[in-house]
């Protein structure tokens, strides 16, 4: 395998960062630490970290407050996020026009992942971090992993440790760097930096850190809640995964669709107040959707004392259901395709991004028409009956949603399934997929970690 510019001209630089981490995925048995040293040091990083979550009123929130003229929720500060109400309508789906909370943060959040060459072998600096939304408390994280608002200090709490080598890194060392969206149902146009910068061997793991190869944290990915949602955009980032050429479409078909989609679709999205919002309840304890389905804010407070602050009280999102994201994968001529789907969402800042082959939640759209439903069927008809290369139940970004849980899926079909694609599909190659992959809002959040999960299961020496 080798890595390709967007012009197809090999750089050396570019196949050097492949072979080394090829190598790295190869690491399995580990070579800084052991399996047997990293689930003990995961184990005393669970001990340790105090992380205790619990559910308040609104009224007992602290320095956060229901704005007197929108009912907006927002922080005293102005800073962090707020929950807003939005006003949608869009031009295709079962449904075209709803109202809505939603997420408001501004901020680029930073989400940085270190790697440095330990006898020979590249490592990645994963972090053991706990987050208020988790369902299992501690899961590995980016080395850095922060708001704006967190690493200068707006919450005056501790330093954030190794940010120093990403906020201004040096262009020689980075490896990846770009702005990729977060959950387009759930934020509105939140993007963040995912960054992954070499360092050199005066860097070391501090108590809450270790160096991992590439290879045992592919293998954490198939653990359930092991591997964070940030942890899992950022691998995704990484440059390589053979050659171009081969596929079913081009490069440039493939980005002159997704620009075709991006204009053709009209998005139309109206900010307005939380307070009286239409189709919503809003009562001491939360914001819920009138029939009990979606998502609704809540409010917790949290004790702890593995982050810069020892505790905080904030709002969260807490969707109901368990979802389902699948990625169907399957080989034309002898070279493995994975089908993604436009989708639209309210938050995007593009009208639609790609997203897997199926990503729903069965109780939200038991009652819809439309194919949603019909491809949450078909997809558990596939996992019966065709190959399963992955299928792990995984939590979203615990930082603003509560115990947020979806079952990721990657089903490689055999050969009855057509290539002929149906309306917003498309079979793309790996390698087309990476290089989308190094520019921003290509792929949404869920398919970046379907792409990642990808990489660690796929021999990638005939991908």
């Amino acid at each position: 395998m080798s890595l390709t510019t967007g012009t197809g001209v090999l750089r050396a630089e570019d196949t050097a960062v492949r072979a080394r981490l090829e190598e790295s995925a190869r690491a399995t048995g580990g070579v800084a630490t052991t399996p047997e040293q990293f689930e003990k040091w995961l184990a005393e990083r669970r001990a340790a970290q105090l992380h205790e979550v619990t559910r308040i009123p609104f009224s007992k929130l602290r320095n956060w407050s229901f704005a007197e003229d929108t009912g907006n929720l927002g922080h005293d500060s102005g800073r962090f996020f707020s929950v807003a109400g939005l006003r949608v309508q869009v031009d295709d789906g079962p449904v075209r026009q709803w109202c809505q909370p939603i997420i408001m943060q501004p901020e680029i959040g930073l989400l940085g992942i270190a790697v440095r060459e330990i006898d020979g072998v590249l490592h990645l600096l994963m972090q053991a971090k706990a987050e208020p939304g988790n369902p299992n408390g501690v899961q590995l994280s980016p080395t850095v992993q922060a708001t704006k608002s967190n690493y200068t200090g707006v919450h005056r709490g501790r330093h954030v440790p190794y940010v120093e080598h990403f906020a201004q890194p040096d262009p020689r060392r980075v490896i990846a760097d770009v702005l990729q969206s977060e959950h387009g149902a759930w934020f509105y146009r939140k993007r963040n930096r995912n960054v992954i910068v070499e360092v050199g061997p005066e860097v070391e793991a501090g108590e809450d850190f270790c160096w991992l190869t590439l290879g045992q944290v592919y293998e954490q990915l198939r653990i359930d809640h092991r591997v964070n949602m940030d942890a899992r955009t950022v691998l995704s980032c990484l440059p390589g995964f053979g050659s171009e050429d081969r596929g079913l479409h081009t490069s440039t078909e493939i980005v002159s669709w997704i620009t075709a989609n991006q204009a053709a679709h009209d998005v139309e999205t109206t900010v307005v107040g939380l307070r009286n919002l239409p189709g919503w309840r809003q009562t001491d304890w939360s914001v819920s959707h009138e029939r009990g389905i979606f998502f609704s804010v809540t409010a917790v407070d949290v004790v702890a004392n593995s982050r810069e602050v020892a505790g905080w009280t904030q709002p969260l999102i807490e969707p109901h259901g368990v979802g389902v994201v699948a990625l169907l994968v399957a080989r034309f001529d002898g070279v493995l395709h994975a089908l993604l789907r436009t989708r639209i969402e309210p938050g995007y800042l593009d009208a639609i991004e790609l997203a897997p082959t199926v990503q729903g939640t069965p109780e939200n759209h038991a009652d819809l028409p439309g194919p949603v439903r019909r491809q949450l069927s078909d997809i558990e008809e596939r996992r019966r009956r065709d190959r399963v290369l992955f299928d792990t139940e995984m939590s979203e970004e615990g930082g603003r949603f509560y115990h947020s849980r979806s079952r990721y899926m990657i089903i490689e079909v055999d050969d009855d399934h057509p290539a002929a694609e149906l309306p917003g599909c498309r079979w793309i190659t790996l390698p087309q997929i990476t290089s989308l992959l190094q520019h921003r809002h290509y792929l949404n959040v869920q398919a970046r970690t379907l792409i990642a999960c990808l990489r660690a299961c796929v021999d990638t020496s005939d991908a």
